[in-house]
């Protein structure tokens, strides 16, 4: 299965849905195998380090830094690694409720991770797209 390429039916079907827990974003050095017992959600490579996506509470146990909490909604619809236009899409809704949004996109969905005391309002935003 590929995913809807079709921006307007992506908008339209995508069921934004908030997930449980809340994640931070931490930088660290090293290698991923040092970290895996804290079952990363998401990990990035960068040059300044390895970007871990993770439970707040795992990054409180052991002590990571962090910046901010956020919530991740879901977008529930099968979107291709093709489509064109859905970040942007979101992105501009998301920032007409001054939200900040951090994508992900895996190979299913679209992965949305906003500002904890803006999870209710970006579901609220988001919404606006089925109206």
């Amino acid at each position: 299965m590929s995913g809807t390429t079709d921006l307007a039916l992506l908008l339209t079907s995508m069921s934004p849905k908030l997930m449980d827990g809340e994640f931070v974003f931490c930088t660290v050095q090293g290698e991923y195998e040092q970290y895996a017992q804290l079952n990363p959600l998401a990990t990035f490579c960068e040059s300044e380090g390895l970007t871990l996506v993770v439970n707040k509470e795992a990054a409180m146990a052991t002590g990571l830094a962090f910046d901010a909490c956020f919530k991740q909604i879901t977008l529930t619809v099968h979107s291709s690694l093709e489509a064109v236009g859905l970040t942007a899409a979101v992105a501009a809704k998301l920032t007409e409720f001054n939200i900040s949004a951090n994508v992900i996109a895996a190979y299913y969905h679209d992965h949305i991770f906003v500002p904890t005391d803006k999870a209710q309002l970006a579901l609220t935003a988001l919404a606006e797209f089925n109206q």
